[in-house]
């Protein structure tokens, strides 16, 4: 259980912060950028939840998604080591991906096919729902990029983004009424 009875500490008031581990990196360390935008993800879901709350599961699932975050969070700001005994640390697992592929299969067979790309927008969920796949991307690529500098990061945890900015377009497809509310891409319409 986590207790916060004191929201600032002045700790970071030098532009430092700690990892879950206890070590101090900069804010703009590349780890703490790509939990800072799972973070950010995490925001603009409650942001389309408040466009979803009548609509049962689905918003049921987005609730979970939120939580997962908060996990997956927990994952990226835990640099896996060598010696790390499984169930030790919390990580994001496989099972979750596979999941996100199962919810990802779901709602796209209740969509139309797709004859263009479609533009960010529709339904105010639906807008939401793209916004936080644009962030949800921007996570990916901070977590890659801290592979590329040597950081280690978990596999599933660097699956889980890839999976989910896919289940958050499908997501802001669905929430486009079916998709009878999608805008659609009209290539080079105003040349």
């Amino acid at each position: 259980m986590v207790t916060l009875n004191r929201i600032y500490t002045r700790a970071g008031d030098t532009g430092q912060t700690r990892l879950a581990t206890g070590q101090q990196v900069s804010k703009a360390d590349l780890r703490v950028e790509a939990y800072g935008a799972v973070d950010e993800t995490n925001a603009c879901l409650g942001l389309a939840r408040l466009h979803t709350a009548g609509a049962g599961a689905f918003d049921a699932m987005l609730a979970r998604l939120q939580n997962e975050l908060f996990d997956l969070g927990a994952d990226l700001a835990t640099p896996p080591r060598p010696e790390e005994v499984e169930g030790t640390v919390l990580r994001v697992s496989d099972a979750q991906v596979t999941r996100l592929e199962g919810e990802i299969d779901a709602l796209n067979g209740e969509l139309p096919a797709l004859t263009s790309f479609v533009l960010p927008g529709g339904t105010p969920a639906a807008a939401a729902l793209h916004l936080a796949r644009t962030v949800c991307r921007r996570a990916e690529r901070a977590a890659v990029r801290l592979i590329e500098a040597g950081e280690p990061v978990s596999g599933p945890a660097l699956r889980y983004l890839n999976r989910l900015s896919d289940l958050l377009f499908v997501a802001a497809r669905h929430a486009n009424d079916g998709g009878a509310a999608e805008v659609f891409w009209q290539s080079g319409k105003t040349r």
